[in-house]
C-alpha cells in the first residue's frame, strides 16, 4: 500500500498533535487531525479583547526546552524575552532578584535584595553548576521526592524557599505545596539557566499557528467531537463511524477508549485574571510573585513590559491564582483587586477577563522525559500521545506526539 493511503487518524489538534502530524508528513504520510474546538492549539491559545491579547493562563516558553526548539522557527515568532528573575512584594515592599551574570542590570537589586542569605546565594551556585553538567537523561533518572524536600536537602533556607522558590515555582507547577517532583524542578531550573522564558510578540497562540502552517498534507476537522476510539474504528458524537488503520490519541484517552475507563488522568487547575491598569509598578519584563501564606494571588505580569502584536490604551495585567478556592467569579476578582491594593499597591483595576482552567497541567507521577515508540502503543492500532505521558511540559506534549509517530511509522 502507498503511504497516502493509510488512513491515519489524530485525535487533538493540541502540541502533540500538531508534531505528530508533522512527523507523518515529513516521512510521506497524509495524517487527519479530528479537534473538538474551533482552532487548533488545545490549551496553547490567546485571544484579542480591547486590542489585548490574553492567553488562555499565564503561559511561557522556555527557550531551551530541547524538541522545541528543534521544531520551532524563533525567529519567525519574533520572541520576546523575560528578564531572568523576579520583583517580590514582601510586607509592603518590591525586591527584586535574579541572575546578575546574565543581566547586570539585575546585580545591585539582588545584592540589597534582603531575600536570602549569603549562604543562599552560595547554594544558588552550586545548584546552578551542578546542574549544568548534569543531563537531562540523569535528571529524570534520578530518585523522585517532592520539590519543597528537595530544596531543603540542598540546604536553602526556609525564609528563601518561602520567598521565592515557593511563589516561583507554584505558579509553574500550578500547585503550592511544592509536591511537585523534584525531577521537574531540576528539569524546569535548568532549562530557565540555559535559555530564557519568553512569549511570541503575537501571543502564545502563535505557536500552534506557526505548526499549522507547516503542515502541508494533513486534514483538519474543526469542532468535530469523538466518543470513542476503538480498534480501526473511531465514532464521532454525530454516530459517524471512521474506519482507519491507526489513531494517535493526543486528548485525554481514558474518557474515549473502553477500557480505560478506571486509568483517568488527575489535572491541577487555576485561574488567569486580566485587568487592565492605567500604570506599571514592575517597570521591567519580570514576574511579580507575592510570597504571604494567605493570599490568594501566586504571580502578576504586565504583559506590556514585553512587545505585544496588538495592545490596548493602558497596561495589561494578568493575576494567577493557583490555591483552591470555591469563590463565585464576582467575590473571586473582588478578593484578588483588594489583594492587588493591599499587597503591590496596585488600584484603578478594571476586570477584562477570567480564564478558569480545571485542567491546566496533568498532575503526574514517576515522570519520564521521553518514552520509546513502542510504549506509546496501546492496542493494535491505538497509540497515545500528549504531554501526560511523559511530563507537563511544551516540551513533553511535543516530544510524545514525535514518539507515538514514530510508533506507527515502526509497525508500518
Amino acid at each position: 500500500m502507498e503511504k497516502e493511503a493509510y488512513k491515519i487518524y489524530i485525535v487533538g489538534a493540541g502540541i502533540s498533535g500538531l508534531i505528530a502530524a508533522n512527523v507523518l508528513e515529513s516521512n510521506g504520510f497524509y495524517p487527519e487531525i479530528i479537534e473538538a474546538t474551533d482552532r487548533a492549539g488545545g490549551r496553547v491559545k490567546t485571544d484579542v479583547v480591547n486590542g489585548y491579547q490574553l492567553n488562555h493562563g499565564f503561559q511561557v516558553l522556555l527557550t531551551a526546552y530541547p524538541a522545541v526548539a528543534s521544531y520551532l522557527n524563533y525567529d519567525a515568532l519574533d520572541l520576546q524575552e523575560f528578564l531572568p528573575g523576579a520583583t517580590i512584594f514582601n510586607n509592603g515592599k518590591q525586591k527584586t532578584l535574579g541572575d546578575p551574570l546574565r543581566d547586570l542590570s539585575l546585580l545591585f537589586p539582588t545584592l540589597f535584595s534582603g531575600i536570602g542569605n549569603l549562604s543562599d546565594k552560595l547554594t544558588i551556585l552550586k545548584l546552578n553548576n551542578t546542574l549544568k553538567k548534569k543531563s537531562v537523561t540523569e535528571i529524570f533518572e534520578q530518585p523522585e521526592t517532592s520539590t519543597l524536600a528537595h530544596l531543603q536537602k540542598l540546604g536553602f533556607s526556609e525564609a528563601m524557599i518561602s520567598q521565592f522558590f515557593k511563589p516561583f515555582f507554584s505558579g509553574i507547577f500550578l500547585e503550592s505545596k511544592l509536591d511537585t517532583s523534584n525531577r521537574m524542578f531540576e528539569f524546569v531550573y535548568k532549562m530557565f539557566g540555559e535559555g530564557f522564558a519568553a512569549l511570541p510578540k503575537a501571543g502564545i497562540e502563535a505557536i500552534p499557528k506557526q505548526l499549522v502552517a507547516n503542515l502541508k498534507q494533513t486534514t483538519f476537522h474543526y469542532n468535530t467531537k469523538v466518543s470513542k476510539v476503538e480498534d480501526g474504528k473511531i465514532t464521532l458524537e454525530d454516530g459517524t463511524i471512521l474506519e482507519n488503520h491507526f489513531t494517535i490519541v493526543t486528548a485525554e484517552a481514558s474518557k474515549l477508549i473502553p477500557n480505560l475507563k478506571s486509568q483517568q488522568v488527575d489535572w491541577k487547575s487555576c485561574d488567569t485574571l486580566y485587568f487592565e491598569v492605567p500604570t506599571r509598578v514592575i517597570k521591567k519584563p519580570l514576574i511579580g510573585l507575592i510570597p504571604a501564606e494567605n493570599t490568594l494571588i501566586n504571580t502578576i505580569f504586565y504583559h506590556n513590559s514585553l512587545q505585544t502584536t496588538t495592545t490596548g490604551n493602558n497596561e495589561l495585567l494578568s493575576v494567577t491564582v493557583v490555591k483552591d478556592h470555591n469563590l463565585a467569579a464576582s467575590f473571586l476578582i473582588k478578593k484578588v483587586q483588594e489583594e492587588l491594593q493591599q499587597h503591590c499597591g496596585i488600584d484603578s483595576c478594571t476586570f477584562l477577563k477570567r480564564y478558569e482552567i480545571p485542567k491546566a497541567l496533568p498532575n503526574l507521577q514517576q515522570l519520564q522525559y521521553t518514552m520509546l515508540p513502542s510504549e506509546t502503543r496501546l492496542t493494535t492500532h491505538i497509540f497515545l500521545a500528549g504531554d501526560v505521558q511523559l511530563n507537563g511540559s511544551l516540551n513533553a506534549a511535543m516530544l510524545a506526539g514525535e514518539v507515538a509517530a514514530l510508533g506507527v511509522m515502526e509497525v508500518l
